[in-house]
């Protein structure tokens, strides 16, 4: 054999050659791969086998053996026949395979089909069957099964993040497509690099989000659009490159009216990418927080599941996702943990933030008050137009959504006004989104730490259309009298927590000419039951603010706790916060919240110096009638 530029041409093929590659006549390096009676079986590629007879050969070869062979015949049932090649003088020219890449997106219709994949693995799963390669091109991604031995790894070599060429055959339909692979081979060198770059530019196009208005016109939402697109640029290229989303939120009513609005639209734009019916929840889950910051009890649970999920599943790391909470420093040393991992953090929130602690560990904050903007702006309200970017087909589900987020925070901001005007022409009355509000922070009490997405979006009426068997006007039947009962109940539990409290609330007049009022929620209130002392706290207050129509502070107050609320005096309780802890060495005051709401943690043996320097401080506050509450208007 030879390798010289003279003489006839014969073709050592690529690995990945099929025989769409070879022709009749035509000569090529083969070799043995067994040895029979009747002659002998050759390899031209991994994909590419056929029998020389011994009446076609001129000598004796051995498992192993490379020559030269020429294709003579291709059998009506694929099968190829040669013959041993007689040359001598030859020149060896490698034949790359030679195929046009099938989109993920045109998979659909070819079922039995054989094709070509180039893309990205972005997940390997090994099962008790076949090894499950998730492979994502410039369009989407596809489950790609290989089989081995039961329970073995098929192609060990390749991994995660790997530019692959996939040939195999087409099963299944629409969401629910898999392709069983007849060869998998990882690109390398130049080939890849075009691939990556091919698969970069696409990427980088389609995690453009989506161009759209806001709901109302607010100059303070247009100085958090930039940010907000930015967010979803990010979250739609996670989704794009196969990386889980772990979206954490506050477990209150805005918070649920930020996140479930997210989370639909996740859901959507991963149906539309990942030919999987069961990829959303590999990558997408949503966590309710007690806290309105990152534990590290969360962190810790989280950091946990996602390193098992690489373990088992061959998962990515996941994007953490803050909503209504992560912009205080209370959430730094969950960041810390989880940053010395490839755990990207991206927050949206309207809690007073410390900038300097959060931003080495965020990659994205948005926040009004980083805008000279404040509270009044809810998450909610930020995360119903970052839904609509992510999937616009949303816009007339979620119409109500901003308002109830409103009503649940008591945003105080003039263009409330238009979000319940936008709630009215969808159906939705004042009342009655004050009754969804009410609903959903019932239950946020009782589902604690699950997401419980089916009931939330019954309460919030979003989510999948009706069935079959329930019309669109069965449905709103249903909504109506879902969320009529569950704010109904949740009113009765609060009469009868206030019946017990009332007479155990204490009132002072204090310089600045506001009322503070005070409430062991410890000793006099029901616990572990609906309302929770924060709830408990807040109804209390309302009712003084209402009965006094004038400004009004309230201190709810445990062991260890104290949650505070105030209506026409402007507090600043992060900067409490502070002051707390430098004036109480050994105090160990956490917590924050709003300027006007919030809670803080301290050392029970300091409880009572805590309390009493903060009624000293709440005595200085001044007077602000703007923050005087709607209650008394």
């Amino acid at each position: 054999m030879s390798d010289s530029s003279s003489g006839e041409t014969v073709y050592r093929l690529a690995p990945d050659c099929t025989a769409e590659d070879v022709e009749v006549g035509e000569r090529y390096l083969g070799t043995v791969n067994g040895v029979v009676d009747y002659g002998v079986f050759v390899d031209l590629s991994e994909n590419i086998s056929g029998l020389v007879h011994e009446s076609e050969l001129d000598g004796d070869h051995e498992v192993g053996d490379e020559f030269v062979v020429e294709l003579v015949e291709v059998r009506e049932n694929g099968d190829l026949g040669f013959s041993e090649g007689d040359i001598d003088d030859y020149a060896v020219e490698d034949r790359d395979h030679d195929y046009d890449p099938t989109p993920t997106s045109d998979l659909d219709g070819r079922t039995g089909d054989l094709v070509h994949l180039e893309g990205e693995v972005v997940q390997i799963k090994q099962t008790g069957g076949p090894t499950i390669f998730r492979v994502r091109d410039e369009d989407g991604a596809v489950p790609c099964a290989a089989f081995a031995e039961a329970g073995v790894r098929a192609y060990a070599t390749v991994d995660v993040g790997d530019v692959v060429h996939v040939t195999g055959v087409v099963e299944g339909t629409g969401s629910d497509l898999q392709v069983e692979v007849e060869n998998l081979v990882a690109l390398e060198d130049a080939a890849a690099e075009n691939v990556r770059e091919r698969l970069e530019a696409a990427l980088v196009e389609r995690a453009e989000p989506v161009d759209t208005e806001p709901l109302v016109e607010w100059p303070a939402m247009e100085k958090l659009y930039p940010g907000l697109q930015d967010v979803a640029r990010i979250l739609r290229r996670a989704v794009l490159e196969g990386r889980p989303i772990r979206m954490r939120h506050h477990a209150d009513g805005d918070g649920m009216c930020a996140s479930v609005p997210v989370q639909l639209a996740l859901e959507r734009f991963i149906a539309d990418v990942h030919h999987d019916t069961q990829a959303t929840r590999h990558l997408l889950r949503r966590l309710p927080s007690k806290a309105p910051y990152y534990e590290m009890e969360d962190a810790t649970r989280d950091l946990n599941f996602a390193l098992g999920d690489q373990a088992r599943h061959g998962q990515k790391l996941p994007l953490l996702l803050m909503l209504d909470n992560g912009s205080t420093e209370e959430d730094t040393p969950a960041y810390k943990t989880v940053s010395n991992y490839d755990i990207p953090v991206v927050v949206v929130d309207h809690h007073h933030p410390d900038p300097e602690a959060v931003e080495p560990y965020v990659e994205e904050h948005v926040n009004p008050y980083l805008h000279d903007e404040d509270y009044r702006v809810t998450t909610g309200m930020m995360c119903v137009e970052l839904a609509r970017m992510l999937s616009p087909g949303l816009t007339d589900d979620l119409r109500h959504v901003p308002a109830v987020a409103a009503l649940s925070d008591r945003s105080k901001a003039d263009t409330v006004a238009d979000y319940l005007d936008l709630a009215d022409d969808a159906g939705y009355d004042e009342a009655f989104l004050q009754d969804i509000s009410e609903a959903l922070d019932y239950e946020a009490f009782h589902l604690r730490y699950d997401a419980g997405r089916e009931l939330v979006n019954d309460i919030l009426n979003v989510g999948d259309a009706p069935s079959e068997e329930e019309s669109p006007e069965e449905r709103e039947e249903r909504h109506r009298e879902l969320v009529d009962f569950l704010s109904t109940r949740a009113d009765e539990d609060v009469e009868h927590q206030l019946d017990a409290v009332m007479p155990h609330v204490t009132h002072e007049a204090i310089d600045s000419g506001a009322h503070l009022y005070r409430l062991n929620v410890e000793d006099h209130a029901h616990r572990f039951t609906y309302p929770a002392p924060g709830k408990t706290t807040g109804e209390v207050h309302d009712r003084k603010v209402v009965e006094t129509g004038e400004p009004v502070i309230t201190i709810g107050y445990g062991p260890d706790f104290a949650v505070l609320r105030s209506d026409g005096v402007r507090l600043d309780i992060p900067e409490m916060v502070t002051e707390l802890n430098e004036e109480l060495p050994g105090a160990g005051v956490s917590g924050g919240g709003h300027l006007v709401v919030g809670s803080i943690r301290f050392v029970p043996g300091m409880r009572e110096d805590v309390l009493d320097l903060l009624v000293e401080k709440m005595t200085d506050a001044e007077i602000d009638e703007e923050l005087h509450s709607t209650l008394t208007r």
